[in-house]
């Protein structure tokens, strides 16, 4: 058995590193939820949480995971039967059509080859042709955690006020959030659904609902049967800064520490500081001749590499390796691309020294693990973050010895 020291390099996609004032602000003694002091502690981080997503209107809490949060996004806004217009973009957005279906919506899922983000080109030519405006929701993933592709939000909208269709927005930024440039409300989205464990910098435990006014109406005249995540009673307690039932008292102080980390930063700040992060990872793979998974440059993730094992090359195996030699977590390839790449998470509470550290690592692995590449990928990232970005190598494919 190797023996490490040192710390644990933890590079997959989320849940993140957790900053050490995050879990000291977590670790406070319990109190009352119904009391004043929790009361003031609610008010403040649900006011917070609106300048994250940048909303003026309500964002509701829930001590669940992500996954609750799009449970609670779908038994809000939609009934069974309704039809739904989604993307494969992936294995969350697959994950999320499942989950709709266990609900009895009726999906329209628009095929992807998982390189890319949601096409709104696609998106529109689906909601010209529904004139009946049988779909009741478009619903995509803004960063696809699985393929290392972000959609264009933006354009999604401005797609769908194009085709000039009443649908509902929904939008999963579970990994986004906070990492990612993201408007609610000037993007036009309806329901954003998020978790804590990734940009927010927290551990799991804390999924969101930001709604607009559109969804709420859709919620009130929906009468399918909810009551754990029922907007409406969340909210009217919310007033007072209480919830309908026991809160997760604790995290939400680390959520308060959390969002003042961020706005010490600055959001802008955060999300130029993902941005060249990612820009100097990529430079490392292109630098190795190894293939980035997306293919679209626009629509490279901020916050992850998914990385194309060379053919006869097993990604498992070699993040095993890097594990066993290295202290170092990498991220696995997920449903069909299990084995076929490696994801490198370069996001939440990160600077430019723990990047250095973690492609060195990845470096060393492909080494340790007879991984065919080309030396200097973490020069490559070097120049990158120096800004001498010209020297980056050009993207070309893996070599096969």
């Amino acid at each position: 058995m190797t023996r490490h020291t040192g710390r644990h390099f933890l590079q997959i996609p989320g849940p993140t590193n957790v900053p050490d004032r995050v879990l000291r602000a977590i670790d406070m003694p319990t109190i009352d939820h119904r009391g004043p002091e929790f009361a003031e502690l609610g008010l403040h981080v649900l006011e917070g949480c609106k300048s994250i997503f940048r909303t003026k209107n309500p964002v509701v809490i829930y001590p669940s995971s992500g996954t609750g949060a799009w449970e609670a996004a779908i038994v809000n806004a939609l009934s069974p039967g309704d039809k739904v217009l989604m993307a494969e973009t992936g294995h969350f957005a697959s994950q999320w059509r499942a989950l709709a279906e266990r609900f009895k919506l009726e999906v329209d899922m628009l095929a992807g080859d998982w390189r890319r983000g949601a096409s709104p080109e696609q998106i529109e030519a689906k909601l010209s042709e529904d004139r009946s405006h049988r779909i009741k929701a478009v619903m995509v993933v803004h960063n696809e955690t699985s393929t290392g592709a972000t959609s264009r939000v933006a354009d999604i909208r401005k797609a769908i006020d194009r085709a000039k269709h009443p649908a509902l927005f929904m939008v999963d930024t579970i990994s986004s959030l906070g990492s990612i440039a993201y408007e609610h409300d000037a993007w036009g989205v309806d329901v954003t659904v998020a978790g804590s464990q990734k940009g927010l910098m927290l551990p799991p435990g804390l999924g969101f609902n930001a709604v607009s006014d559109k969804a709420l109406a859709a919620a009130k005249a929906n009468t399918s049967n909810r009551s754990y995540w029922d907007w409406h009673e969340i909210i009217a307690a919310n007033k007072g800064g209480s919830w309908p039932y026991t809160p997760a008292t604790n995290m939400l102080y680390g959520l308060k520490e959390a969002i003042a980390m961020l706005h010490e930063e600055g959001l802008d700040n955060v999300f130029a500081r993902h941005v060249r992060h990612a820009a100097a990872a990529r430079a490392a793979v292109r630098g190795w001749n190894l293939e980035i998974l997306c293919l679209e440059p626009r629509e490279h993730s901020p916050i992850l590499t998914a990385v194309v094992m060379p053919d006869g090359h097993d990604a498992d195996h070699f993040r095993q390796v890097t594990l066993e030699h290295l202290d170092m977590s990498l991220g696995a390839g997920l449903s069909k691309l299990k084995g076929k790449i490696f994801r490198i998470g370069h996001l939440g509470h990160f600077n430019d020294l723990m990047l250095i550290g973690t492609l060195a690592g990845v470096e060393m692995g492909l080494h340790l693990a007879s991984v065919p590449h080309r030396a200097g990928g973490v020069a490559a990232a070097m120049d990158v973050l120096k800004g001498n970005e010209a020297s980056a190598a050009p993207v070309q494919r893996a070599a096969s010895a």
